[in-house]
């Protein structure tokens, strides 16, 4: 089976080289185009692109997806079966209907479960039991499609982004291989979604991070797992942006109002929330590097009473 590959980030690169070790050849990669990156913005290419130009496989990087050129060069390649996985952009129905096997999508979601593009961040914030890959045919409304296979897996309870990215993506690259075994074989029957349990798990924005203090402590320390590493969880002190990269919840009560400080001393930087304390175990003001919450309250003036 002729495989035309589509994906850009780390987890699609896995997925594009557990491709290459199997028997269908990959003609084509298609991948966003090299952007800036970093403190630098020094152009880098994509982790999909480098492993294709590691093994000497055309790439296309189109800056739009319509293209009558990128068009043409997709058709020449004459896939049988289009691989999407975090590909970022939403396909048209002519490229959709492109390979006679149509688009085969690796969603990191049990779907109907977290539709959408940060499905992972979202299962840990919303404090899922567990997660999972799906592998689904792609159709215009995203994420709708029909589902081949699924697997799950159980969250950890210091479970964060990139510990349960880390998990699902050699989960879904062996479940693309074995969706594409049983589409050779012409056995592997898609079963359309139950509409009735789809939730939504959409794209992060930074405003995403700011902490609201009234939430309860246990759901504060969700989203410093599951916004990590970007946007981060965040908050505010005496005006400076306050990263919040670690936090614990503290078995103690107060009566302290929610984003006050509890505790500001060798005990820990402790802040009250809606129900409970929030302990942030590693910080980071804007600028200044990560540190510890020992660290940071060596040297800064941080009182008991504080709001942030």
């Amino acid at each position: 089976m002729r495989i035309v590959f589509m994906g850009t980030p780390e987890v699609a690169a896995f997925s594009l080289e557990r491709l290459l070790q199997g028997p269908d050849p990959v003609i084509g990669v298609v991948t966003q185009p090299d952007r800036p990156s970093g403190r630098g913005q020094k152009t880098v290419p994509t982790p999909v692109r480098k492993v294709a130009e590691g093994h000497d496989i055309p790439v296309l990087a189109p800056e739009k997806i319509r293209d009558p050129s990128f068009l043409d060069v997709l058709k020449k390649w004459a896939p049988d079966l289009i691989v999407v996985v975090a590909y970022g952009r939403i396909l048209p129905r002519h490229i959709l209907e492109l390979a006679p096997h149509g688009c085969l999508n690796v969603h990191y979601s049990l779907l109907p479960k977290y539709r959408g593009a940060a499905p992972v961040a979202w299962a840990i914030i919303n404090g899922e039991k567990q997660s999972g890959v799906t592998t689904m045919r792609l159709v215009e409304k995203m994420d709708t499609g029909p589902i081949f296979l699924q697997r799950a897996i159980p969250l950890a309870e210091d479970e964060t982004r990139v510990s349960l990215q880390g998990k699902l993506a050699p989960l879904g690259a062996e479940l693309l291989v074995e969706t594409i075994a049983g589409l050779k074989t012409g056995k592997m029957t898609p079963k359309d979604q139950n509409e009735s349990e789809v939730s939504y798990a959409p794209i992060l924005k930074k405003e995403d991070g700011l902490v609201d203090w009234k939430l309860t402590a246990a759901a504060i320390e969700r989203r410093v797992r599951g916004l990590a590493p970007w946007p981060s969880a965040f908050t505010y002190l005496a005006g400076n942006l306050l990263k919040i990269h670690r936090a614990r919840v503290v078995e103690t009560a107060t009566e302290a109002a929610p984003g006050e400080v509890v505790t500001a001393d060798k005990e820990g930087l402790w802040i009250a929330t809606g129900n409970g304390v929030l302990s942030l175990e590693q910080v980071q003001l804007e600028n200044k590097k990560r540190m510890t919450a020992g660290e940071f309250l060596n040297g800064a003036r941080v009182e008991k009473g504080t709001r942030l």
